[in-house]
């Protein structure tokens, strides 16, 4: 999973961002310190891996990872070249998800660049910037294929889409909103890879103060909580300066850190847990002596597809699954034990796979 971080400048983008991958990008007070776009890459937490490893003595666990990549920061009028954000735009066109960082937090010593905090207009600042660049896409693409629509059939239907999305664009509204009206226009919008088709998390960046009760006397946070559910958003609240701390720490002090803040969880597993449900993914297991693994799939994905994120080969000669649930492989101790017990399970071409399911793929090829 690959998720863009966007706001405007001194928002806290960068902090949040060092904090989350301790990429060390550098953060300071003032625009456009974030030059060139900062990529980092953050394991999955995930507590199953480390029970089934220690079940198994294995020799290695590997987790899910999230790609996160941070460009600098947007201010009005970058589409047309204003500050340094649009020169990277195109660095976060592959994403799956935009991670919209929002100010929500007053601080005299931290200037904003608009001179007031105001989340609802920043995020509209940051989204007609974002509608901006994906007009330009538009524009390029109607140039070529225009010049075929008069002898092609094809190009003529894909012009007549690209003329109908640019007038919803031009509207304000982003590409997400648009209602396509087959599978073939669908699968044209995906390859533009516009920016605002992509699903978005805003994520609330409070003041200290208003971490330990999720932002909830906060009347920014309450706006932007507003604001994405019109727009079918996710929101988490975060405090990039104790995220920062948190990264300094060693893992056994981390939770000990955040329980003293009055904090369940970090800002990395909101964050994740808020990607996850926006993007519709789930995490099924492999287990053995040599790796415990885990593997990120779209719910509602069925075995053999389950088995082609692990191999091409294991999807093209699927024979079953061999599952059980991560919990009862637990309690029974064992492999072995669990199908004396009966409850590991052979399954076939149709049967979805589950969260936490531990599985081991027959195939022939």
């Amino acid at each position: 999973m690959k998720l863009g971080i966007v706001g405007l400048p001194n928002v806290g983008k960068s902090t949040l961002f060092n904090s989350l991958t301790k990429a060390g990008a550098e953060a300071a007070n003032y625009p456009f310190c974030t030059i060139d776009p900062n990529v980092g890459v953050v394991a999955v937490p995930d507590k199953r891996l480390k029970l089934l490893g220690d079940l198994y003595h294995t020799q290695k666990i590997t987790p899910a990872v999230i790609e996160f990549v941070d460009i600098a920061g947007l201010v009005k009028g970058a589409s047309k070249g204003e500050g340094l954000g649009n020169q990277f735009l195109a660095n976060i066109r592959e994403c799956d998800a935009i991670v919209h960082v929002v100010r929500c937090f007053e601080d005299p010593n931290v200037i904003h660049v608009d001179g007031s905090v105001d989340p609802v207009r920043d995020i509209e600042t940051i989204n007609l910037e974002l509608i901006f660049a994906d007009l330009e896409v538009l524009e390029k693409r109607m140039n070529k294929v225009g010049r075929a629509a008069r002898n092609d059939k094809d190009q003529a239907s894909e012009f007549e889409l690209l003329k109908r999305l640019k007038a919803h664009l031009e509207d304000g509204k982003p590409a997400i909103s648009f209602a396509t009206s087959d599978e073939k226009e669908q699968e044209w919008i995906s390859e533009y890879d516009l920016l605002t088709a992509k699903p978005v998390i805003f994520a609330a960046n409070v003041a200290e103060d208003d971490a330990p009760d999720d932002g909830a006397q906060n009347p920014y946070v309450a706006a932007v909580r507003e604001y994405a559910k019109k727009s079918g958003s996710e929101v988490f609240v975060v405090c990039a300066k104790i995220e920062e701390e948190i990264s300094e720490l060693e893992d056994d002090e981390k939770q000990a850190f955040l329980e003293d803040l009055g904090l369940k969880e970090s800002g990395l597993d909101k964050l994740i847990a808020a990607s996850y449900s926006l993007l519709g993914l789930m995490s099924f297991l492999t287990a053995g002596e040599k790796e415990v693994r885990a593997w990120t799939i779209k719910k509602g994905t069925k075995a053999p597809q389950a088995a082609g994120k692990i191999h091409t080969d294991f999807e093209r000669g699927f024979i079953k699954a061999e599952v059980v649930n991560y919990k009862d492989l637990l309690d029974c101790g064992s492999l072995t034990a669990a199908r004396e017990k009966g409850i590991v399970r052979m399954e076939g071409k149709d049967y979805v796979v589950q969260d936490g399911d531990v599985i081991l793929f027959r195939f022939n090829v």
